[in-house]
């Protein structure tokens, strides 16, 4: 009798748990969530390589048009210092939630969730803004050639309107 009673109880709780994994996740799901994945930590780092990217590709423009300032890490110092000083991150973040909940169902975030609670997931969190830098830093030659390319192309091409004699407007018909 007892073990019947302990399969039924098993039974009982898969059932729940396989109901309770299709509902959509909770704000606590999220913000555990979150949690786990250290996510205030994790933007931080991830902005501060994003920004570094974007002072580099700004320093490599400025010093290809030859108007590189000599303070220029200066003044890039402070503004990044002040860019991330004040950044309502918490704020942020909070506002992801309801897109989590849209997206995912509290069986999706308890998986995600048991990933990152694991150690290969904090080693995903933890080297994720290494592999983004230097993602990055080997994604840039490629992507500053495209982007000179494309400029190229783009000022011929309105060089190009620029000489072609306009064209007068039809005249209306009544």
């Amino acid at each position: 009798m007892k073990r019947l009673l302990i399969v039924l109880a098993m039974a009982l709780s898969a059932s729940c748990f396989a109901q309770n994994a299709d509902e959509p996740a909770s704000k606590d799901d999220v913000l555990l969530l979150l949690r786990t994945m250290h996510s205030h930590d994790l933007m931080q780092k991830l902005m501060a390589v994003q920004a570094q990217s974007m002072e580099d590709m700004l320093r490599s423009q400025l010093k290809k048009n030859g108007a590189l300032p000599a303070d220029f890490d200066a003044h890039m110092k402070k503004a990044m210092d002040d860019l991330f000083k004040n950044m309502p991150m918490d704020e942020a973040l909070q506002a992801t939630v309801p897109a989590y909940q849209k997206h995912f169902t509290h069986g999706d975030i308890e998986a995600t969730n048991a990933f990152y609670s694991s150690p290969a997931g904090q080693k995903m969190l933890q080297e994720l803004p290494a592999v983004t830098q230097e993602g990055m830093q080997a994604m840039m030659p490629i992507l500053t050639k495209y982007v000179s390319e494309w400029q190229e192309r783009t000022k011929q091409d309105l060089e190009g309107t620029k000489s072609a004699p306009a064209k007068p407007a039809a005249p209306a018909q009544n």
